[in-house]
């Protein structure tokens, strides 16, 4: 078997997908990169991201895309047992808890079905190789609603306001995930599974909100990239309830691509990981406006639907006390406002092209 170090990506041209070959290809021989524009059809023209897989295609001469739906089973062992990857990050997801709503089938053929095949693939043919899962923090559903919380004049938050968020050992079952949150826990547990049991070195991120400029955000799924996108071209956003108090933790996709480096350097067997951008990186809806108007000098039209959407988190912080233990090199190197402002620059120039 080849051992030339091999990384495998799926959802390449996604936002967490392009952030790891942009940032750990040179790290590599070889890259393939996994993608089928899924997005496009989940979320239409506006989802897609042939620009990305241009942009990575022309960077990289090493990188090869290839067309492949990680739900087409024999597709996906034969592609595996082919190329043997050393390295995989499986980014490739239905992301949105409406549309899963909608298209059950193929939310969970996408996400908990195309993970078991990707991880028998792995195991059939690249047993040694890292194994990293970017899941979710819906795999918590609304339980981290349970906890007490404290109404400010711009944003919820937990009572003790110094609280760090939520650990690992939050609980994930006996409350409401979405279609979407159940698929991604499906996908999460076995990714744990098969690393316990046949001993695959690999880890689950349970993300927060992941973003940055490189985010083809619409309404369904991306927060603070399609609230920038409204912002930039004068739309008018919707507020779905909790009065625009909604608090999220926001984290750059290159510190996202970043922890994935320092887990291949060191990987452990089976871990999971609350990925997010901890208290220093955590706004709410109404406090977005107001950075954007800090940008634009501009209000942000908005619109208020009372109705929560299902499964919401009233406010969610990840606490990275964990990763930051197991990685002590590892930080987060993107504040806030740095986001804000990469995002911001990034729509306007595509708005000017």
């Amino acid at each position: 078997m080849s051992m030339t170090r091999t990384l495998l990506v799926t959802g390449s041209s996604g936002l967490i997908g392009s952030e790891v070959v942009d940032l750990l290809a040179p790290d590599f021989a070889r890259v393939l990169g996994l993608d089928n524009n899924m997005r496009a059809e989940f979320f239409g023209p506006q989802g897609d991201t042939r620009w990305r897989q241009a942009e990575l295609t022309s960077r990289f001469r090493h990188f090869r895309h290839v067309e492949l739906d990680i739900r087409d089973r024999a597709g996906v062992l034969a592609f595996v047992e082919r190329e043997r990857p050393t390295h995989v990050v499986h980014a490739a997801a239905q992301p949105s808890h409406d549309l899963a709503a909608k298209r059950a089938f193929d939310d969970f053929d996408t996400n908990a079905v195309g993970t078991l095949n990707l991880l028998e693939a792995v195991r059939q043919h690249a047993p040694e190789a890292v194994f990293v899962y970017l899941s979710t923090n819906k795999v918590y559903g609304d339980g981290p609603n349970r906890l007490p919380l404290v109404e400010g004049e711009f944003r919820y938050d937990y009572t003790g306001a110094d609280w760090s968020g939520i650990r690992e050992s939050f609980p994930i079952d006996q409350c409401l995930h979405s279609l979407f949150g159940a698929s991604k826990v499906a996908g999460d547990v076995m990714v744990q599974e098969y690393g316990r049991y046949f001993g695959i070195r690999s880890c689950c991120l349970r993300g927060g909100c992941l973003t940055g400029p490189g985010h083809s955000g619409v309404e369904l799924h991306g927060f603070l990239s399609y609230l920038v996108k409204c912002h930039v071209h004068g739309a008018s956003y919707r507020v779905f309830g909790y009065k625009g108090k909604q608090v999220r933790d926001n984290i750059h996709a290159q510190d996202v691509a970043l922890f994935v480096r320092a887990f291949f350097d060191a990987p452990r067997v089976g871990e999971v990981y609350n990925l997010g951008g901890g208290r220093d990186n955590s706004v709410s809806i109404l406090e977005a406006f107001g950075k954007l108007r800090e940008l634009s000098g501009r209000e942000q039209e908005w619109e208020y639907v009372p109705e929560n959407r299902v499964g919401d988190h009233i406010c969610y912080i990840s606490d990275l006390s964990k990763m930051k233990r197991h990685y002590p090199g590892w930080t987060i190197t993107k504040p806030l406002d740095t986001v804000f402002e990469e995002i911001y620059r990034g729509w306007s120039d595509r708005l000017r092209a």
